[in-house]
């Protein structure tokens, strides 16, 4: 494993029902190098801003690749959180950088688009949740406390600075 992390940007955002269900994906791969498991954790559409490219940018990308969904950045509501990440993916160590907007009322049948290599080697499931069903779950869930998020977003559009969260 290398030394030093290698620092990423990332979009991610949660993508809420008529509902307010949160469309999450389930992370099924701890290293490239080994075939995919059992979900480790469910977690929002998003990943890596790339050159040149703003967050909401990268969001809506992000979107069309992991769920299929195409959406014009300026629906995108926030930023709403803010979170750092250290940990390991295969022989690497990241220091994420996460930003997360608010996608509201959205009706979609989750079909992804142009998945990455390594993306379509996860094999990732997505399943529409609950914040009662996610509190209720034995499952792990980024962020942590997704419940208490969600019930803040339910509140209407966000209109304050982005919350750190864990």
């Amino acid at each position: 494993m290398t030394d030093r992390p290698v620092q990423r940007t990332t979009a991610r955002v949660v993508v809420l029902d008529p509902a307010g269900r949160v469309v999450l994906l389930g992370a099924r791969l701890p290293d490239p190098s080994v075939p995919p498991g059992e979900v480790l954790f469910w977690y929002t559409p998003g990943g890596g801003v790339e050159d040149g490219e703003t967050l909401r940018g990268a969001g809506v990308r992000e979107l069309a690749e992991e769920i299929g969904l195409v959406v014009d950045p300026a629906a995108l509501e926030g930023p709403v959180w803010l979170r750092r990440h250290v940990g390991a993916f295969g022989d690497q160590v990241y220091d994420t950088r996460e930003t997360f907007f608010v996608l509201r009322d959205v009706v979609h049948e989750v079909v992804p688009g142009a998945l990455t290599e390594l993306e379509v080697l996860a094999d990732e499931p997505h399943r529409w949740w609950s914040a009662e069903e996610i509190a209720a779950s034995a499952e792990v869930f980024v962020p942590g406390d997704l419940p208490a998020l969600l019930a803040e977003l339910q509140g209407g559009p966000w209109t304050g600075p982005p919350r750190v969260v864990g």
